[in-house]
């Protein structure tokens, strides 16, 4: 097996851009084209555009796929509509996060369940064995999407100019099948960074015919090509999870503040039910750790895994740690425990190499668009 990262259908293209390349999940992608703050600001105030065709697409099909996926799975998938998309987690029977998923009913038996890249050969195996016994086909469709992104406030009046589907119809968390300049595509209204936007999936052979008519069209609204470095502040400020960071296999939903997404009212059993049930009983008695913010008032950076400490003990571990373009200081995300994690709780600090640095505990998303 070779060792060679793989390339999405826009690599040369990136190249041309002058892209600084990173391997990413085995993957070799776009870390930034020029300045990273740049990017950042052009999604927060124009608009962006993002090759994510590292994401794991997999589709799952056939008279009992909403059966599969919800013993799979801990959401409902039972409530999700006809074009419409949920977040949700795939857990271990002892309760820990597989991964998060974002979940989309393309038709009346057909769903795409779209992995983090990491994750995606994990979550792929897991559906595969959980499909014993159920009449559904598990399909690894990895190599049949490009996944373009453009994500900001500018996005929908970009993407106008390029389709005639129903984009004001389009709500967040839904996705249409249409045409964006000349290429079929699934249009979503998703995407990973707090801004309004749209991500879409089209065949690998037409990812670059739409990346250049996309950036065409956004040049006078100022839309930019943006990296996974961006991507990553951005998320950060939006205080959305990053798997492998916020989230992992030593974690329950329950433990990572997202206990809303495990839905045990649902028929049936599902994988992880009876750790789960164990979780949110201990969740209720004894909160564990929670997942607050951090805002820095001096100027060095906290990165994950740096100790927090309070009065001289630690109290947590920052799990996610950037300069922050919007806010103009070094945030973070950690997990505290339960007695300091109150917005405002005073002499909290993140030991940066053995110097106690003081941070402000705020409640997340750090930054929320203005709707």
């Amino acid at each position: 097996m070779s060792n060679a990262p793989r390339l999405t259908a826009l690599d040369a293209l990136h190249r041309s851009l002058g892209a600084t390349m990173t391997d990413f999940a085995g993957w070799d992608m776009p870390l930034r084209y020029g300045s990273e703050r740049d990017e950042h600001n052009a999604v927060r105030t124009k608009a962006g555009l993002f090759d994510l065709s590292h994401m794991g697409e997999i589709t799952v099909t056939g008279p009992q796929a909403v059966d599969l996926l919800n013993y799979a799975l801990v959401g409902n998938i039972g409530t999700v509509g006809p074009g419409r998309a949920r977040y949700t987690m795939i857990c271990r029977e002892d309760g820990g996060i597989l991964d998060d998923l974002i979940v989309y009913r393309l038709g009346e038996d057909e769903y795409m369940v779209v992995a983090n890249a990491g994750n995606a050969q994990i979550v792929l195996d897991a559906l595969t064995a959980r499909a014993q016994g159920f009449d559904a086909t598990v399909r690894d469709d990895r190599d049949a999407y490009a996944l373009i992104a453009v994500q900001g406030p500018e996005s929908p009046g970009i993407l106008k100019s390029l389709t005639d589907a129903d984009l004001d119809g389009l709500k967040y968390y839904a996705g249409l099948p249409g045409t964006v300049a000349g290429v079929p595509a699934l249009i979503a209204r998703t995407g990973y960074t707090g801004e309004d936007g749209f991500e879409l999936f089209v065949e690998p052979q037409h990812a670059e015919k739409l990346w250049q008519a996309l950036t065409e069209a956004g040049a006078p609204a100022g839309l930019i090509p943006c990296g996974l470095s961006c991507r990553d502040t951005l998320r950060l400020e939006a205080g959305m999870p990053l798997y492998g960071h916020e989230l992992t296999t030593a974690l329950t939903p329950f433990d990572a503040g997202l206990g809303r997404v495990v839905k045990f009212e649902k028929d049936g059993d599902f994988v992880g039910r009876e750790a789960l049930t164990a979780a949110a009983e201990r969740a209720e008695s004894a909160p564990p750790r929670k997942l607050v913010g951090l805002i820095a008032e001096g100027r060095r950076v906290p990165r994950a895994g740096m100790p927090v400490v309070a009065d001289g003990t630690v109290i947590g571990e920052v799990t996610s740690g950037a300069p922050s373009p919007t806010l103009g200081k070094p945030i973070a995300m950690a997990y505290v425990d339960a007695a300091h994690a109150a917005p405002g709780t005073p002499g909290v600090g993140v030991d940066i190499r053995g110097t106690h640095e003081p941070y402000e505990v705020v409640a997340l998303p750090f930054y929320k668009r203005q709707k």
